[in-house]
């Protein structure tokens, strides 16, 4: 569903996310299922809503459809606005099952890595990659770290929090790296 598709602004095939995605669920301890789920977390959102979704319950289960429904912010075509499916999503965390919990740490981690790793190759232009841009994606993950903290802390946790520090602690003016 992702074939051509690529990371935000880079070249990086978006499988790379996936597959980092359920690694991170594996090695955390995820079962099977959602492992599946972590792989196909995004297809809803961005590849065909409800009825993306219900190719996923017949192909994968009832289970695997549950954990990704889950995971979106919306199976709404187009998208309601930004502010008010993050903050939705955001006061959703603590009623999802513990497997839609760790599929979606484990995004929220890979995503909040992978800026601060592009940052490091591209400094603040890696923010223009986002609609909101700079204090609006900050505000959001340090949300997400918050609200990830209180229903099951976890090494993915202290993960995402100390990559949201890490991220805060930039400097809003900080030039391009050129080693």
């Amino acid at each position: 569903m992702h074939g051509k598709q690529q990371r935000k602004g880079t070249d990086i095939p978006y499988i790379a996310h996936l597959l980092s995605v359920a690694a991170l669920v594996i090695e955390a301890g995820g079962s099977e299922d959602t492992a599946i789920a972590a792989l196909l977390h995004d297809t809803v959102e961005d590849q065909g809503g409800t009825p993306m979704l219900d190719r996923i319950r017949d192909r994968f289960g009832v289970d695997v459809a549950d954990i990704v429904q889950a995971c979106g912010d919306t199976e709404i075509t187009p998208k309601p606005p930004w502010r008010e499916r993050k903050v939705a999503y955001l006061d959703g965390i603590a009623h999802k099952s513990e497997q839609a919990r760790l599929v979606s740490l484990a995004d929220k981690v890979h995503n909040a890595s992978s800026i601060l790793s592009d940052h490091q190759q591209v400094g603040d232009k890696v923010w223009d990659r986002f609609n909101v841009g700079r204090d609006e994606t900050l505000w959001y993950y340090r949300a997400l770290a918050n609200a990830f903290r209180t229903p099951t802390p976890s090494h993915l946790w202290q993960r995402l929090d100390d990559t949201v520090r890490a991220l805060e602690s930039l400097p809003a003016t900080a030039t391009l790296r050129t080693s």
